[in-house]
């Protein structure tokens, strides 16, 4: 036996204490309330009693019974409805076998027992009832039936009264919240047979009690009744029952409790129910005792003893004066019975009395009630008070977390503190007014409306009309702001504070959101233009249903100011361009963290969001969850009503009864009345049931709706409606509501029920949530409600009840609302608890703390445990976790040593990384705390998986898995743990296995997940179900499986398994489109009839076959003629692409497929939408079962439209011996049935040579610069020795002519080698030229720059710039002893060498980065040095080349064609550097370029942080716009950082006057924190600034475009490439960077000077790292690029006379580097063979096409021997102005004598040589804007065509327009640069057209369009 509980009695009663920490059993309730239950349902018959009583029956019959037991339950579901909980089915089985059991039909009598049970019902069901129950009973006999059922009939006979049977609940002092139990006293061992059973009790006491009075012998008489008699009866209780409990009160505490409650006011009945919570049912006897003598016990106590009567008169006044004796209701006044005044007096005079008597007696202790002074007893309490004190915490209640007081915060707990009557730990109760109604049948509680408060003087309601124009415009329609929206104004409206506002529904807090709305549109108002790219605002709504209505909310109030809301939800996805465009998105939770997570468009979505709204805020307490508003603060009236039936059955069946009353009464007094229910066929049920009552009960009257004027209209829309139930029920006023009817149906419902015509809606929470449809009074019927994701019944949240009562009271028209909610007895008071009680919004982060943090490490926030800790402190959880530490685990020790929680947030975050470092989800160096993420946890983090699942996975998912164990593993996801497999549903479960599972299912029915899978199935096969928890549970788990394969498939991709990458994106299509992938692909047309379909799949005809068909072959094979139009048409619909692959060998390992894709299908907006269709594409192995490559293609609408091929260019490895073939496989991502295979065949490939060994550095003593033997050179360097590379080469370059090729890194110091080999031509042939040709003309530009300076200045030699900017005159050329050009401009002049004398006086050539001979522009080299070669042979001067470049694979080929021996060839390995380098590269994930590139902006701040914390960092990115929000975002970082200016290294002072003189405001920003910008888009000067702060080390970081790798030599310690892709105009794709543009910026790492070491860092997409890995460390071959544009080339010779037959041709190409590489490689040209025969077949075929292709441009003319070749006009043109042949043949056929100047213009900018006009990415719109405000129109679906864009910036440049971007300003400069080209050659072709710049100018200037004449020729002719 234990002690009595700390009771609400003994709290009110008594001074004993509460403690402040107590351990419950929190199952204590449960238990007794089960045990209740049980109790109730021994006394009447159950459904369990039944089965076993059936058990009896023979074994023979025993089958048949049991299948008429589920006929009679399948029966009672039909009756019932199927959304009810078995319990309720069961009962009303019971219910119906009682009915029927002596029946065999369904008589009168039984048909309205059952139509007054369950309402009106289907009669089929009641006979099938009738007849399982008769068969049923047929076994038995009538006696054994009616034993069954009397056995279990209550007892009501037993006339007796048994003691205690009238203790009533009381609600005075009792807290009404069952969750919070009682305290009990510290439990021991041998308590164990303790039981608060009242009923097993009572039958053991039976004998004992007769009639609620003891046998007489047991008690003494009351003139027994003495002082002492309550302390014997207190002492033998307490040996009695708790003499073995070592912590048992003392006699003297009891014995003072129970007095005190034995003297108070209250009534004998009221003490039984306390007396028995403080003693238990042990007590029973005393209890009994104590309150038969009470008078007695109570008078002569206080006439014995005077010290007891102090003591009882101090602790009554006491009470009076201020004890917890009645609730608190916050009142400041005390009110005082006149029996409380006279004790008050009687106290005081006894107390006076003891003080007189304690002077007499000083010394002396007296009184019998005193107990006698033992000091030894004294000493041992005092030891033990201190032990106790030991372990007791000091501190009981945390002081150092201070709560903030807010102005305008309303706090209830607060607000009771400040009263006089508040007690510590005091509850908050009802008011007084409340009603409450106890019945038989319900208990109702109703709590009246609240008087809202008055006015306050200081409160002003703000007037719309007050408001700035875009204030009212918005608000327009509305007066004023209500109270709460003009209090918040103020700082809503004019301020950028971050606001929480709490206040109940209806309270109009969407205003205040609009409020703040308008707040941040006002603030991107430039003259008077709302600057709508500038900024994103995002609403965060807690369900789908609520977003749908502010996007209408909010569309509707902003259409005025042109801002765009769109909903982004699971239902509403949107485009990459339509979340560009719009400006407000409308979003739940979960939808917006996954945005952020994956930053879906562009990375700047979730940085350009400058306002988020999250409603209700308080979803933070449950999983998404509750929170507690204070209801009582709203206008309207609450019933609580609970039902007290325990029978299921009987409790639904007064449920409606209760419901109709309510209705009927609301009715009564005129108003339309809403009634929620929680299933969609429960809300028909319920009308039915209610319109059947209303007849039955003649109160129709009262339901039928006003026959007003529009009433007979809205009848006869009602009747047009295909439903039937709604057309039943509208006629008596009755209407239903629920998400599962037609759309047009429920805005039917909704416009009839405002109207009035409907009096009362039956509808579900849905309604409450997605419409705003108001009503007088709200009736929630029910509160259990199916939840799939738990698996079972739960009650309905206060929240929906919130939201639902919100829809009570309708503003314009009432007063206050009324709000009913029916529940069952036993949830009463919990309801009303919620309401009574503000509980603080607890934190539910922890739980899913593994998966979160897995996310921020994904995304890139979190790299090591500090930035997890710090993260975790902006998380609600910390905020919490320091207010209430208990709840989360932490003691308060713990808080005061680390009071902010660093510990405990460190250890939070380890375990969660150790546990995800298990899941291989990241990667955990638990020593240094650093995270890195995994692809797996990449996956986890952006499809949602949690990490068990993931775990899982791991254990269970491998490369050979069928279909079947692959739904078997997705079965077992943690996401479908808490689903639960009931009995009740087993049989339908195996019915659906049968029908509807195409593949074996594990585990079965019984299982969970065997229940997942056979529901996945049934959902996949359009399975129909019946019972309501299935239908619930099916949509769970088809929501989440379409998930989790969808991040199978991604994983499997990972891991390269090709079979199940296949099977897996298979099923990701299955169950999107619930489509079988073995049936007809057309099932996935919605148009297709299902006969037609099915005659298809019984026919085998399959996609290829009815392609070939014609309509009406396929009509009549279908027999239905006029269908086979239809089919074709989804035939030819259905995606499809031609795959054609061809394959260059590049290595011996590496290959390269160029893979052209074409569309072959048409293209339907409705079937395709409107943006592309994606495809994944992968190269796999089927012998080694691998995927070598893969990729996400978007095939675009266009593209498709067009039927334009596609081009993709990758790499794959190859193994010896080679593989006999690779699979190249396209399939869709959306449409099953669209894919497409190509097989890559190795058989006739051959693989390049082994290349030679690279030349070994030397181990040479240094040499010094005085070798060069002249002070004139000694004095050009700064350093005193060459370094090993050039020590090595010096000899041969400065002591010998012999052709060199130099292949070493960038930075070995390759510029003082081309310096070494003029020196020689200076020395040796003084009267020579040398020409040094450099790729860039930016690189040209830094020579000049240097050589200025050393070479003209220092040494007197004439330095010569050519290139297409400078083109100095002839006389400066020829007085020029080094020229410094580019390829185009010396191929262009040493075309015509012949005429040319100083071409011909050129000695040496040096040709820098000659391996860019494999890049686009790699056959200008190849000519020029092919040229050079046949120059020297003609003119008997031989020329000596010298070619430079990084290191080479192949540079034996080159040097052979470069005429270089072996003495001069030197191909060092990459790792050859002056400053060795190390190289890090890291993959990205992720299809979309611009969120892969934000992702790698965390990582690139961090690479600077741990490899160059303090010295210069290159960043390179692909784009001008990318250096901008590159830089944004470490400027961000740095915000965050101690020391955000850590890399500006100059006063602040002098950079802002830098920043002053700088033009581009970006970069004015940027370099305050240190980081310079670099790009063509800047202005010259800010150019040369940002060059020197950065050279000059000010500056620390530069971020740079791809050019500047070339064009400048910059050196920093570390560089970073962010990014190996650029966008290209011409695809309209991203293509990579030549890998030599790669290792040129790698090479800008490491100074020479300054560094030991180098570092860079690459960041790649992670399908590339491997080729990047290969590479960049292998030397890369270089192939010839010339066949493309061979015919130009030959052209040039034709015109020079170079060549003049076909023969010469064909020697010409035996010159190029091509022709070397040909023999050496052949299988990367597509020749097949090398011998002679066919090479000489090969090269024929090659010259006869070029020159066709130059005859058709009438370039040329082959003569009448089908030979010679004569250069013609077009072709000598071509050749001098340096034009392709394909320009020359469209002038020829475009250009008339009668141009006008909008046709010159478009033959001009239609020349090929525009084609090479970059169009970045989304151009196309800026070209679209610019075009508007041109006067010649273009194209307008050609925005995104280089042409169009040379055509819009000459116009621009004609009418000095405003051109909308700086790139825009160079693009004009290289149009303007090629025009001018262009046009004189077009009046050299065409002399009729007199001066065509002459005519545009003069026609412009006719239109007026010219600002002056001088102008136009300056801005053209230029």
């Amino acid at each position: 036996m234990e002690l009595p509980r700390l009771t609400g009695a003994l709290r009110s009663f008594s001074n004993v204490t509460r403690q402040d920490e107590y351990t419950v059993d929190s199952s204590d309730l449960m238990t007794k309330r089960s045990k209740l239950k049980e109790y109730y349902c021994q006394t009447e018959l159950t459904w369990n009693d039944l089965t076993h009583f059936v058990e009896n029956v023979a074994q023979n019959e025993h089958q048949v019974v049991s299948e008429n037991l589920r006929t009679l339950l399948k029966a009672a579901r039909q009756l019932v409805g199927i959304e009810h909980e078995q319990e309720t089915v069961e009962s009303a089985a019971v219910f119906l076998f009682k009915t029927f059991h002596d029946k065999d039909h369904v008589g009168h009598e039984e048909t309205k027992a059952v139509k007054q049970m369950f309402g009106p019902f289907p009669s089929s069901a009641a006979t099938t009832a009738c007849n399982a129950v008769y068969r049923i009973a047929s076994n038995f006999s009538e006696e054994e039936l009616q034993k069954l059922l009397c056995a279990n009939e209550p007892a009501g006979q037993n006339s007796h009264v048994h003691f205690g049977k009238t203790i009533k609940f009381s609600f005075d002092s009792f807290v009404l919240e069952p969750s919070e139990e009682l305290p009990l006293n510290w439990q021991t061992d041998n308590q164990k047979d303790f039981s608060l059973d009242y009923i097993k009790y009572l039958n053991n006491n039976q004998g004992d009690f007769k009639n609620g009075s003891t046998d007489s012998s047991d008690l003494k008489s009351s003139n027994k009744v003495d002082g002492s008699f309550l302390r014997q009866e207190v002492d033998s209780y307490i040996i009695r029952t708790l003499q073995d409990s070592s912590d048992r009160p003392m006699t003297d505490d009891l014995y003072g409790t129970l007095f005190e409650m034995l003297a108070s006011t209250k009534s004998d009945d009221e003490l039984q129910n306390e007396l028995f919570e403080l003693l238990g049912p042990e007590g029973f006897e005393l209890i009994e005792k104590v309150l038969q003598h009470r008078s007695a016990i109570v008078e002569n106590a206080l006439t014995h003893s005077t010290d007891l009567k102090l003591r009882y008169l101090q602790d009554a006044s006491k009470k009076c004066l201020g004890g917890n004796a009645q609730p608190i209701y916050g009142c400041q006044v005390t009110v005082r019975s006149e029996q409380e005044k006279q004790l008050l007096k009687q106290y005081r005079r006894e107390e006076k009395r003891q003080a007189k008597r304690e002077k007499k007696d000083e010394g002396e202790i007296s009184g019998d009630g005193l107990q006698n002074f033992d000091p030894k007893e004294l000493r041992l309490q005092r030891e033990l008070a201190l032990q106790n004190a030991r372990i007791a915490p000091i501190l009981t209640r945390q002081h150092d977390y201070e709560r903030i007081k807010y102005p305008h915060v309303y706090d209830s707990k607060s607000e009771a503190k400040q009263s006089p009557a508040f007690v510590a730990g005091a509850k908050i109760y009802l008011s007084e007014d409340v009603e409450r109604e106890n019945n038989k049948v319900h208990e109702q509680v109703v709590i009246p409306a609240t008087q809202s408060m008055p006015i306050g003087i200081q409160e002003k309601l703000i007037d719309i009309k007050n408001l700035d124009e875009i204030g009212q415009l918005v608000f327009k329609g509305m007066k004023q702001l209500n109270r709460i929206q003009s209090l918040v104004f103020e700082t809503a409206y004019n301020t950028n504070e971050n606001m929480l506002i709490c206040a109940p529904t209806g309270a109009g807090k969407t205003n205040i959101a609009m409020l703040t709305v308008l707040h941040e549109i006002r603030q991107h108002i430039q003259q008077g233009m709302i600057r709508k790219d500038e900024f994103k605002i995002v609403y965060v709504a807690p369900m789908k249903a609520l977003a749908a209505e502010m996007t209408n909310y909010f569309s509707k109030r902003l259409e005025p100011l042109g801002i765009l809301v769109k909903e982004l939800t699971g239902d509403m996805q949107l485009t990459k361009g339509e979340i560009l465009r719009t400006q407000m998105l409308v979003t739940t939770p979960e939808k917006w963290d996954v945005v952020t997570r994956k930053s879906v468009g562009d990375v700047a979505l979730s940085q350009i969001v400058r306002l988020l709204i999250l409603d209700e805020v308080h979803l933070l307490h449950e999983d998404r969850g509750p929170v507690l508003e204070s209801l009582v603060a709203r206008t309207l009236r609450q019933t609580f009503i609970g039902i007290k039936a325990s029978n299921k059955m009987q409790q639904l069946h007064d449920m409606e009864e209760v419901c109709y009353e309510k209705v009927l009464m609301q009715l009564k007094e005129g108003h339309q009345v809403m009634v929620f229910v929680h299933a969609r066929n429960s809300t028909v049920r319920t009308a039915m049931v209610l319109q059947e009552m209303a007849k039955n009960q003649g109160d129709i009257m009262y339901f039928l709706p006003n026959q007003s004027a529009d009433y007979g209209l809205a009848a006869k829309q009602i009747q047009k409606s295909r439903n039937k139930q709604l057309r039943e029920l509208f006629p008596d006023g009755f209407g239903i509501h629920h998400a599962g009817m037609l759309r047009q149906d429920r805005t039917l419902v909704e416009n009839c029920f405002s109207r009035g015509h409907i009096k009362v809606l039956v509808c579900t929470a849905t309604l409450a949530w997605g419409v705003n449809l108001p009503a007088h009074a709200v009736i929630i019927k029910g509160t259990q409600i199916y939840d799939a994701k738990r698996g079972s019944f739960v009650d309905l949240g206060i929240l929906d009840v919130m939201q639902i009562f919100g829809r009570a009271g309708r503003p314009q028209f009432d007063k206050f609302g009324e709000g009913t909610i029916i529940t069952s007895h036993d949830k009463l008071s919990h309801y009303l608890t919620l309401l009574t009680q503000q509980n603080p919004i607890e934190s539910q982060f922890l739980a899913r703390l593994a998966d979160n943090l897995n996310a921020e490490i994904a995304l890139g926030t979190v790299t090591n445990v500090e930035e997890a800790v710090k993260w975790l402190s902006y998380t609600y959880l910390y905020v919490r976790s320091r207010a209430n530490p208990l709840a989360y685990g932490i003691n308060y020790k713990a808080c005061q040593m680390d009071p902010g929680l660093e510990k405990y947030r460190r250890d939070q975050v380890i375990e969660a990384g150790r546990k995800l470092d298990k899941a291989k989800m990241v990667r955990f160096e638990e020593r240094t705390g650093y995270f890195s993420v995994t692809d797996l946890g990449r996956t986890a983090s952006h499809y949602y998986i949690q990490y068990n699942t993931i775990e899982t996975f791991n254990e269970l998912f491998e490369a050979h898995k069928t279909e079947a164990d692959i739904f078997a593993l997705v079965s077992k996801a943690e996401e479908f743990e808490q689903i639960k497999v009931r009995e009740e549903e087993m049989e339908e479960l195996l019915q659906l296995l049968d029908d509807y599972c195409q593949l074996p299912v594990a585990g079965g029915a019984e299982n969970t997940y065997g229940k997942v899978n056979i529901l996945l199935q049934t959902y996949i096969g359009h399975g129909e179900l019946d019972s309501f928890s299935l239908i619930s549970d099916t949509a769970y788990v088809a929501q989440n499986a379409a998930r989790i394969v969808r991040a199978l498939f991604e994983i499997a991709l990972r891991r390269r398994w090709p079979a199940m990458t296949y099977r897996l994106l298979n099923l990701c299509k299955i169950i999107d489109r619930r489509l079988w992938g073995w049936c007809n692909p057309l099932r996935q047309f919605s148009i297709l009839p299902g006969h037609v379909l099915a005659k298809l799949e019984e026919k085998k005809l399959t996609i290829d076959k009815m392609k070939d068909m014609r309509k009406d072959e396929i009509g009549h094979m279908l027999h239905h003629v006029n269908i086979g139009l239809k089919v074709k048409q989804c035939v030819h619909e259905i995606p499809s692409v031609a795959l054609e692959a061809s394959i260059q060998p590049i290595t011996r390992t590496v290959l390269r497929v160029r893979l052209t894709i074409t569309p072959d299908f048409k293209w339907h907006d409705q079937t395709h939408g409107s943006v592309g269709e994606p495809w994944w594409i992968w190269v796999e192995d089927p012998v080694n079962d691998h995927i070598y490559h893969s990729e996400y293609f978007l095939l675009q609408k266009k593209q498709v439209l067009s039927k334009e091929p596609q081009l993709l260019v990758f790499t794959i490895p190859i193994f010896e011996p080679l593989p006999s073939q690779y699979y190249i496989r396209a399939v869709s991502d959306r449409w099953l049935g669209a894919e497409a295979v190509c097989i890559i065949n190795f058989q006739h490939l051959i693989l390049p040579e082994r290349h030679p060994p690279h030349t070994e550095l030397l181990d040479l003593q240094p040499l010094p610069i005085t070798a060069l033997g002249n002070r004139e050179y000694e004095a050009l360097y700064k350093f005193t020795h060459f370094n090993p590379i050039q020590t090595q080469i010096f000899h041969t370059l400065y002591h010998t002519d012999c052709n060199v090729l130099l292949g070493a890194p960038t930075g070995s110091g390759k510029t003082v080698a081309a310096e070494l080999a003029i020196f020689r031509l200076f020395n040796k042939y003084p009267t020579s030229k040398a020409v040094y040709i450099a790729p860039l003309k930016a690189l040209v530009r830094e020579r000049i720059e240097d050589w200025k300076v050393r070479i003209t200045e220092k040494l007197g030699k004439n330095v010569v710039e050519l290139t297409g900017d400078v083109t100095p005159d002839m006389k400066a050329i020829a007085k020029a002893d080094l020229i410094v050009t580019t390829p185009e401009k010396w191929d262009g002049i040493s075309r015509s060498w012949q005429n040319r004398s100083y071409v011909q006086k050129v000695s040496i050539i040096i040709i820098d980065e000659i391996h860019l001979l494999g890049d686009e522009r790699g056959p200008v080299l190849e000519v020029i040095v092919s040229r050079t070669s046949f120059i020297s042979s003609h003119t008997d001067s031989p020329v000596r080349i010298v070619g430079l470049s990084t290191a080479l694979a192949n540079a034996k080929d080159l040097a052979d064609w470069l005429g270089i021996r072996q003495n001069g060839l030197f191909n060092f390995r990459p790792s050859v550097r002056p400053v060795p380098l190390e190289v890090h590269i890291h993959g990205f994930p992720g299809q979309h370029y611009c969120p892969r590139m934000a992702s790698m902006n965390k990582p690139t701040f961090q690479a600077i942080r741990s490899h160059s914390p303090s010295k210069p960092v290159l960043i390179f990115v692909s784009s001008r716009r990318q250096t901008r929000l590159t830089a944004l975002d470490l400027i961000a970082f740095l915000a965050a950082e101690d020391d955000p200016k850590q890399w500006l290294h100059m006063d602040e002072r002098e950079m802002s006057d830098i920043i002053d003189m700088v033009r581009d405001s970006n970069l004015k920003l940027t370099l305050a924190f240190g980081i310079g910008l670099h790009h063509a888009g800047l202005h010259e000067r800010d150019r040369k600034h940002v060059e020197e702060l950065f050279v000059n080390c000010k500056i620390q970081i530069l971020i740079a475009t791809s050019t500047l790798a070339w064009g400048v030599n910059f050196p920093a310690h570390l560089v970073i490439v962010k990014g190996t892709e650029f966008y290209d105009g011409k695809t309209r794709r991203y293509v990579d960077f030549a890998i030599t543009d790669v290792l040129q910026m790698m090479g800008r790492a490491g100074r020479p000077q300054f560094d030991d070491q180098g570092k860079a860092v690459i960041l790649v997409h992670d399908v590339k790292k491997d080729f990047y890995k290969k590479f960049l460390y292998e030397p890369f071959p270089v192939e010839s690029s010339l066949l493309e544009v061979l015919s130009d080339h030959l052209n040039a010779e034709i015109s020079a006379g170079t060549i003049s037959s076909k023969q010469d041709a064909m020697d010409y190409i035996t010159w190029t580097y091509f022709f070397r590489r040909l023999i050496m490689n052949p299988s990367y040209y597509n020749l097949d063979d090398i011998n002679h025969d066919i090479m000489n077949k090969y090269l024929s075929n090659l010259v006869e096409k070029s020159l066709a292709d130059l005859e058709c441009s009438y370039c040329i003319s082959v003569g009448e021997d089908n030979r010679s070749l004569q250069s013609l006009d077009l072709g000598r043109i071509a050749s001098y102005y340096y034009l392709k042949h394909q320009t020359m043949r469209m002038f020829r056929s475009q250009m008339k004598a009668d141009c006008s100047v909008k046709d010159l213009l478009s033959v001009l900018t239609d020349a090929t040589e525009y084609a090479d006009l970059p169009v970045r990415h989304n151009e196309d719109q800026l070209n679209s804007d610019l075009a508007k405000h041109l006067p010649l129109e273009v194209n307008p679906h050609s925005f995104d065509s280089a042409n169009t864009k040379a055509h819009l910036l000459l116009q621009a440049h004609f009418c000095r327009a405003a051109l909308p971007c700086p790139d825009y300003a160079t693009d004009t400069k290289s149009v303007l640069d090629q025009a001018i080209r262009i046009c004189q050659d077009q009046s050299d072709e065409q002399e009729e057209v007199m001066n065509v710049t002459g005519v545009w100018i003069k026609v412009l200037w006719e239109d007026g369009l010219a600002e002056d004449n001088k102008g136009m020729q300056e801005g053209f002719c230029s």
